[in-house]
C-alpha cells in the first residue's frame, strides 16, 4: 500500500491547473504569497459548484488563485474579495481580466477584514473562504458564519498549517491559533464540519443555523 506522503502527491499532481491560475501562481510565488495549492483550488471549485454559488466572499485576495478557482467552479457568481495590499489586488485584478473573467463579477475590496467584515449583512453570501492571518481565525470565522446563508459554505486554508497542526511537538502561536478554531468547531452544533488535508489542510463548514 502507498504511504501517506505518496498519496497525497499524487493527489496534488492529480489537478490539471489551467493556464490562466497556473500564471496567477507564478506571480504569487514572486510576490512571496502562499497560495493554495492545486488540490486545494480544485476542491474549492468543487465546492463552489456543489452548492450553486452566486455570492462568494474571499478574505485574503493574494494574485487571484484561490479567486479564479472560487469562479471557475460558480461560472455565473460574483466574487467579493478583501486584502490590504492594493498592489496584490491589481496584480489579481489583472489574473482576472487574462481569464476573461468579466470585471463586473469581481469587487475587489481594499482593507482589513477586521475593519471591513462587520458592515457586512447577515446571511448575504453562499460561500465564505477564509486565506487571512491565523491570529484573527475565530474572529473571521465567527463573521463569515454570520453572512454566510444557512446552507452555505464557510472553508479555511491552511487548517493542517504545514502539516504542523498534527505534531504535539508543534506548539507555537499560529499552530495553537488552528488547533483552537479546530476545537471550537468540534464542540459547535450550528455546523457540520469537515477536514481535508489537501495541500495543508482545508476546513469545510456548512452552516446549519443562523
Amino acid at each position: 500500500m502507498a504511504d501517506k506522503e505518496t498519496s497525497w502527491r499524487y493527489a496534488e499532481e492529480f489537478v490539471a491547473e489551467p493556464e490562466a491560475i497556473a500564471v496567477a501562481r507564478r506571480h504569487s510565488m514572486e510576490l512571496g504569497i502562499d497560495a493554495v495549492t492545486p488540490a486545494m483550488g480544485a476542491q474549492l471549485a468543487l465546492l463552489a459548484a456543489a452548492s450553486a454559488c452566486h455570492s462568494i466572499l474571499e478574505i485574503g485576495t493574494g494574485a487571484g488563485v484561490s479567486g479564479l478557482w472560487l469562479l471557475r467552479g460558480a461560472p455565473n457568481a460574483v466574487l467579493s474579495s478583501i486584502d490590504l495590499e492594493y498592489d496584490h489586488q491589481q496584480v489579481a485584478r489583472t489574473a482576472f481580466a487574462d481569464a476573461n473573467v468579466p470585471a463586473n463579477r469581481i469587487r475587489l475590496i481594499t482593507g482589513t477584514a477586521a475593519q471591513v467584515l462587520p458592515k457586512m449583512n447577515d446571511g448575504a453570501y453562499d460561500l465564505v473562504f477564509i486565506d487571512a492571518d491565523p491570529e484573527s481565525l475565530l474572529d473571521y470565522v465567527e463573521h463569515g458564519l454570520r453572512i454566510a446563508r444557512r446552507g452555505g459554505i464557510v472553508v479555511v486554508a491552511h487548517a493542517l498549517w504545514r502539516g504542523r497542526v498534527a505534531d504535539p511537538a508543534s506548539r507555537d502561536d499560529t499552530v495553537a491559533d488552528y488547533r483552537a478554531l479546530l476545537a471550537t468547531i468540534a464542540e459547535s452544533s450550528a455546523v457540520a464540519a469537515a477536514l481535508s488535508t489537501a495541500g495543508d489542510g482545508l476546513l469545510q463548514l456548512v452552516k446549519l443555523a443562523d
